[in-house]
């Protein structure tokens, strides 16, 4: 067997769009070309929220291309001064040059979604032909380009009246990058009907040149129009709940104008909507401004049903009740938002939950308080549901109390028995485990502190697993006995939905989820099979940033160098200097406190938890990898395999 070289000539160098067209599901969706389109959309949106747009206007073509215009200021055309090019040809060819990464004093755009830097270049990187007009300074300007490239150079193509700006942007999508080359229809309605509820009085049209079919929105009353209008009339005993709340230059928390606008509804019967944004930005997925808002409508309903005696003899109120029934729009404002990913589906800012909780909590105290019945109607529904939680709970406590072993003492146990809701965190250390304990939210997340590292069990037989203190004690605690991948287990005695491995970010910590993988793939591999098995990932590292013109003074947790390095550069480019910048590094998760451990790495709204899965390997060569690594046997061979593959590793050493 030939061995393949590694060496210089082995690295590619990947060059202005090249890296979007190799692997353009890192950057887009795929399925379809709607959100290529959407990215042209939202920098329309954009300008409309910066206040210099009044409409936006879309076109499917005949063709199978789309055009967007706006009369917004226009991209501008001038030679940028450090590239030497016209600056509307950077912006669509290059990945990280646009107008949206400088916060300071007089930026472009203070608010907008588009802050990965790789919106419309993506679009043109995949895109057959890409067409801009721009009208600006009484000249309409175009260039055009094709496959990523400039094929016409900016021109001057006429003159237009003074008062005329704008930009029109007219894309045709490659096929060859799409599973479908059809833009879904309902999709694209909905999201320009979106843009015009956030956009209070801009002009949005979607015309259809194959069937002459148009739709214009323009809402004057905003969210509050959109959501009775999307509840089809619903019959609703409680009145919308609406606000807005936005920092004022005396606000030390939050940046100037951050915030939020929000409407809510209480239905007793049918289903719920709910739909979120960030600076217009469509987040599907929710976030952490969702479960701000979740957590602010809680916290007002808990602390009204107390003062009014509202809440029952054993009934606990939690956030899913009071949230269980809520319809909601929820719109908000950051100046730097950070995403899950470049589909920017989810909302990642940890400071989002505390700013949108805050805002509404205080509006919702006044409101309830102004408007009693009302608020003993949501505190009803609240309470009904959780009357109804309870007794589904004692229904599984009681079919699965029969049997069970006496549990670990150092187990630290959670109050619900509710194994969708329930957690427990295998902890390296007592000391860690002492952080975990005072940290987690003792209503569904159980702490088991282990000691040492556990057992390679890689090689040990089933029989003889409860010879080792640790694993007895995992075992026990988690409800299901040692079995093989053959058996035929039963997991109803399962006691939390997710077991999650949780261990410092460095080497050793590494080593220990190893162990435990090892543990669970090799003697309860049904548990990863039906995905109860989670990594906790805890950070590696906290940047503290100092307050700078908009913003405030801020922290970012870091998984690992990579992520530092990232942000330090991001912001660096936003023009943050070094002596602006302190770095802390965490020796280990006992040197974290209680609070620093729940927001990053238990807290379920703001943590990152990497569910553990066979992945693309499947179970034969996860079984094969495994037995490389672990089986006492495989020496000579995994010194070969280190020897091959070692400079692969990203060692923290």
């Amino acid at each position: 067997m030939s061995k393949s070289n590694y060496d210089e000539k082995s690295i590619k160098v990947l060059k202005g769009l090249e890296p979007v067209k190799q692997r353009p599901g890192m950057y887009t969706r795929t399925d379809n070309p709607l959100h290529i389109v959407q990215e042209v959309i939202d920098n329309a949106a954009d300008e409309a929220l910066a206040g210099h747009a009044t409409y936006i206007h879309v076109t499917v073509h005949t063709d199978g291309s789309v055009s967007v215009v706006d009369d917004g200021r226009g991209i501008p055309v001038g030679t940028h001064p450090d590239e030497g090019a016209p600056v509307v040809e950077l912006v669509f060819t290059r990945l990280h040059a646009g107008g949206k990464f400088d916060k300071k004093g007089e930026a472009a755009y203070a608010f907008s979604g588009g802050l990965h830097g790789v919106g419309v270049s993506v679009t043109n990187a995949l895109s057959n032909r890409l067409d801009v007009t721009v009208w600006r300074d009484g000249k309409e300007h175009t260039i055009r380009f094709a496959d990523g490239f400039v094929v016409q150079d900016l021109t001057v193509s006429g003159s237009v009246a003074k008062r005329k700006t704008g930009t029109c942007v007219r894309i045709w999508p490659d096929p060859k990058y799409f599973d479908s080359q059809t833009i879904p229809v309902s999709d694209l309605i909905h999201s320009m009907r979106s843009k015009a509820v956030l956009l209070n009085g801009v002009k949005v049209r979607l015309s259809f040149e194959k069937t002459d079919k148009e739709y214009s929105w323009h809402y004057t009353d905003g969210l509050l129009g959109y959501l009775r209008d999307s509840l089809n009339g619903s019959e609703m005993e409680i009145p919308f709940f609406e606000g807005s709340h936005y920092a004022d230059d005396t606000d030390e928390n939050y940046a100037l104008g951050e915030g939020v606008h929000w409407v809510v509804a209480w239905l007793d019967h049918g289903s719920v909507l709910r739909e979120s944004y960030v600076n217009l930005i469509s987040t599907p997925s929710g976030g952490t401004h969702e479960a701000g808002l979740r957590d602010g409508l809680f916290q007002s309903v808990k602390a009204f049903a107390e003062l009014h005696s509202l809440i029952p003899k054993g009934v606990r109120l939690m956030a899913e009740d009071v949230f269980a029934r809520v319809s909601f729009i929820l719109s908000v404002k950051l100046l730097d938002p950070q995403f899950q990913g470049q589909i920017k589906e989810r909302l990642n800012s940890r400071e989002a939950v505390r700013m949108v909780s805050s805002f509404v909590r205080n509006d919702l105290d006044l409101w309830l308080n102004a408007n009693v019945e009302y608020g003993k109607a949501i505190a009803d529904l609240a309470i009904k549901h959780a009357q109804a939680r309870t007794r589904s709970a004692q229904r599984v406590t009681k079919r699965k109390s029969s049997g069970v072993a006496v549990l670990p003492g150092k187990l630290t146990d959670c109050q619900s028995s509710d194994t969708d809701r329930t957690e427990l965190f295998l902890v390296e250390g007592d000391s860690a485990g002492g952080s975990a304990k005072m940290g987690r939210d003792k209503e569904f997340q159980a702490i088991l502190p282990l000691r040492g590292k556990v057992l390679n069990s890689w090689e040990v037989d089933k029989d003889r697993l409860f010879a080792n203190t640790e694993i007895h004690d995992i075992s026990v605690a988690i409800g299901v006995d040692p079995h093989s991948a053959d058996d035929n287990v039963d997991l109803s005695g399962l006691r939390y939905g997710r077991i999650c491995i949780l261990s410092d970010a460095d080497v050793d910590g590494s080593h220990i989820q190893v162990l435990l993988l090892t543990l669970f793939f090799r003697h309860f591999p049904r548990l990863v099979e039906a995905g109860h098995v989670y990594i906790a990932r805890p950070p590696l590292f906290r940047l503290d940033v100092a307050a700078m013109g908009k913003r405030p003074a801020r922290k970012i947790y870091c998984l690992d160098q990579s992520e530092l390095d990232f942000y330090i550069e991001r912001l660096k480019a936003d023009g943050v200097q070094d002596k602006s910048l302190s770095i802390s590094r965490f020796k280990g998760l006992g040197e974290m406190s209680a609070g620093q451990l729940w927001e990053t790495t238990m807290n379920p709204d703001t943590r990152r938890l990497l569910p553990v899965s066979y992945g693309s390997l499947g179970v034969s060569a996860t079984t094969d990898m495994f037995n490389l690594l672990m089986g006492r046997s495989e020496a000579s061979a995994r010194r070969s395999w280190l020897e091959n593959k070692g400079n692969l590793a990203d060692i923290d050493v």
